[in-house]
This record gives C-alpha cells, sequence and structure tokens, in this order.
C-alpha cells in the first residue's frame, strides 16, 4: 500500500512542479520506505498515428522542440500531438489537434493504448489513437496554432519506408516508436 502523507506546489508555470513525502512498501514487502519525490504535473496528451489511404502514406508532423533542442536535435518528425485541457474528451481533442497541426478532419479514430511515457518523474498520460484519412479529408492548411507559435509542417512517408525509418533510429521520441510499432505488429507488413 502506498500514501501521499503531503504534498505542495513548488512551481507553477507552462508546467508545475509538486514535492511530496510518500511511503510506501518496499518490492520485499519487508518494509515501508518514506520518502521525498517530485513530479512534473504537465497534464495529460493525445497523440494520431494517421494513415493516408490513397497515398499508402503516414502523416506526420515537422516542428521545433525546444527540450530535444538542448540535445542538438531541433527538429522532430513525430506523430500529430497536444495536451488535453481540462474535462476534455481524449478522441474529441485528437481530432482538433490533426486538425490544427495538419488540417485533416478525421472520422473515425481507434484507441492504440493509453500509457506514462516517463512514471518516474511525470504524472502525463498519452492517449495514442490510430486513424485513417484520405486526400480528399484535408480540409484546411494545418501548420498550427498561430496564438501558440506553432510553425508545423506536414511530413508523408510512404508506408513502405516505415520499417526502416524505425530500425535505422529516424523516430526519436516515444509517440512515433509506439504507435508505428503497434502497426507493424497489428498489419503485420
Amino acid at each position: 500500500m502506498s500514501k501521499i502523507l503531503k504534498e505542495e506546489q513548488v512551481f507553477n508555470d507552462f508546467f508545475t512542479v509538486l514535492k511530496a513525502q510518500v511511503t510506501y512498501k518496499g518490492v520485499d514487502s519487508k518494509k515501508d520506505i518514506t520518502a521525498t519525490r517530485l513530479c512534473l504535473e504537465r497534464g495529460d496528451s493525445v497523440a494520431v498515428l494517421l494513415f493516408e489511404k490513397d497515398t499508402d502514406s503516414f502523416l506526420f508532423t515537422k516542428q521545433y522542440r525546444y527540450p530535444s533542442a538542448r540535445r542538438e536535435k531541433p527538429i522532430m518528425v513525430e506523430l500529430v500531438a497536444g495536451s488535453l485541457t481540462q474535462g476534455e474528451n481524449p478522441q474529441e481533442c485528437a481530432r482538433r489537434e490533426v486538425k490544427e497541426e495538419l488540417g485533416y478532419e478525421v472520422k473515425t479514430m481507434q484507441l492504440i493504448t493509453t500509457y506514462f511515457p516517463s512514471p518516474g518523474g511525470c504524472s502525463e498520460q498519452i492517449h495514442l489513437f490510430y486513424s485513417e484519412v484520405d486526400t480528399t479529408a484535408k480540409i484546411q492548411k494545418g501548420g498550427g496554432v498561430e496564438t501558440e507559435q506553432e510553425s508545423i509542417e506536414l511530413v508523408k512517408i510512404p508506408k513502405s519506408e516505415i520499417r526502416d525509418k524505425l530500425q535505422s533510429g529516424f523516430f526519436n521520441n516515444s509517440i512515433s516508436i509506439i504507435g508505428l510499432q503497434w502497426y507493424l505488429l497489428s498489419q503485420r507488413i
């Protein structure tokens, strides 16, 4: 059994950092452990693996990412993704993000999984979806939301290149890797 004994907010901006005193049963179950832990509270997110059927291609975003820029990888090619607002339905958020970032209208979606990308320090859960569209579903420009200072480019990668790109390390973010691996396993290509 675990308990959060005391929790306080120690930082609040775009993200929030919480500091807590916790107690939990050790893995050997012989003793209780009491410790101080930090949690990056960033809210939950959505991501969408989008496949364009008539071009036999996956659709990705290409955009600047400050955290990866600190590791000399400023531009990230990744799935459409975004943050949920308080009380927002994950599927509706995913539809909104696809329209804002790539300009496509998505009708149906399949939930692949919901997972914690970094549970040792972050509370975020990602709701990862799969959807199929065709070129007629592109109803607006996309490119992101100007008020969020986004500058997003659409990248189409043919399905025939996905396995090689995964194996070569082209994708270096969990949403893309997990989504594409799911696709390859479920579709057996």
